[in-house]
């Protein structure tokens, strides 16, 4: 059965660049969002975020008549659900936004209808979703009633794309699909080669959804080792970018950078889901959580420390000195606040100092919410001009261009490495 009208719920860092690669391959679209902004954006040709390429395809796209956008899903042939899935209370997965889109488009579902799940979330998810929607539409079949002659095939296919590259990545990537069934994932391959280059590599659902909480679970427990090191280095008074890139030279080491902490929806998120549903057991994984969840807390310290010292040294009061964070998205070069430990940083330096606190974020001209009435947005020329004391939080390009001899400060912390 061919796919002639793709629906793609949640037109977020994922789901817009998904809509915009199908509709890129001459498919109709439909963008489905609550937020009526974006819909609006999107249908006007634009984009709604930061994400290098994305805007011409889009333009192109809508341009074509193979994109438009909506609040409400309407009759496709294929469904991908792209929704956030945070995490709530001690940790717990919150599956109430795939909840939420499952019922939303369940009404319009038919016979022959393709659903995807894209959206992180824990194992046996793809299984809940199932059941949701066998309850809205008892007049359907489903793959856990019947196997494989169901009216609605249901598969799981994680996104596994870079920030930044996404447009690159969404297209070379290989893709792990899995199916409730033999045929929903042979159907979920098929609809992915309308425009992957990658391969789909067949698998079952909760397989494939572990697989996807394992690919950041390692990442964020390799980051906690570089993390953990940089505290252990500045205790011992050890430059630790530099015993990096000498540990590096072994053939068989690799470790990463540390930064101020981790962000974004993936890694500072889905290794909970594995911890939520195995508290007993993964031992290491929550460990590392725990380690990158409190290098924040030491960064503050450390900024804390430095005021302290400037008061000391020019004789200022603590309302007269002037805090620069440069950077508040999670990741360089992207405009995505989720999880981000610079956010975070930033919001409890201008809750805890008493004098201004500045921001550089290259990515936006508006503030992200929670730190409106609390921080001043300025260029990096104000910042350097005007601040007592830097705080490098992101390396974006913008900061990374800058020598460390133009940086008049003299006091400067670099979570980054990228004066050092």
């Amino acid at each position: 059965m061919s796919f002639n009208t793709i629906s793609v719920i949640g037109l977020g860092y994922i789901g817009l660049p998904t809509a915009a690669a199908f509709a890129s391959a001459k498919k109709n679209v439909i963008g489905v969002d609550v937020n009526q902004h974006a819909v609006d954006t999107i249908n006007q040709g634009k984009i709604h975020i930061v994400e290098p390429d994305l805007d011409q395809v889009v333009s192109e796209a809508v341009a074509g008549g193979f994109l438009t956008a909506t609040t409400k899903p309407l009759t496709a042939d294929a469904f991908l659900i792209a929704v956030p899935t945070p995490f709530k209370g001690n940790y717990e997965p919150d599956m109430s936004y795939v909840q939420s889109a499952a019922l939303s488009i369940a009404p319009v579902l038919k016979k022959g209808d393709l659903i995807i799940l894209e959206s992180t979330s824990p194992v046996g998810a793809t299984e809940d979703l199932a059941d949701w929607l066998a309850q809205a539409r008892p007049d359907l079949t489903f793959p856990q009633q019947v196997g494989e002659t169901s009216d609605v095939n249901i598969a799981y296919c994680p996104e596994r794309v870079l920030p930044g590259k996404v447009m690159i990545e969404l297209f070379q990537n290989d893709r792990v699909i899995g199916g409730m069934t033999t045929r929903c994932s042979e159907r979920a391959a098929q609809l992915y080669r309308i425009f992957l280059k990658g391969e789909c590599v067949i698998t079952n659902s909760r397989t494939a959804e572990m697989c996807k909480l394992t690919e950041n679970s390692f990442r964020d427990v390799n980051i906690a080792f570089a993390n953990e090191l940089s505290l252990i280095c500045d205790r011992q008074k050890i430059n630790v970018w530099e015993l990096i890139r000498l540990a590096n030279r072994h053939p068989r080491v690799n470790i990463l950078q540390p930064g101020p902490g981790v962000g974004g929806h993936c890694i500072a998120v889905d290794p909970w889901f594995i911890v939520s549903q195995n508290p007993d057991i993964a031992r290491l994984i929550h460990t590392a959580r725990q380690v990158n969840d409190n290098k924040p807390k030491w960064v503050i310290n450390n900024i804390i420390e430095h005021v302290a010292d400037c008061m000391k040294t020019t004789e200022k009061c603590q309302s007269d000195i002037k805090i620069a964070c440069l950077g508040l998205a999670f990741k360089a070069d992207i405009d995505d606040f989720r999880e981000s430990p610079a956010l975070e940083i930033t919001k409890k330096i201008a809750k805890w100092h008493t004098g201004p606190v500045l921001a550089v974020e290259p990515n936006t001209t508006i503030l992200p919410e929670s730190l409106e009435n609390q921080v001043t947005l300025v260029d990096l020329k104000v910042a350097f001009k005007e601040a007592d004391i830097l705080v490098l939080l992101v390396d974006h390009a913008e900061f990374k261009a800058i020598p460390k001899a133009n940086i008049p400060q003299r006091w400067l912390i670099d979570t980054k490495g990228v004066w050092q």
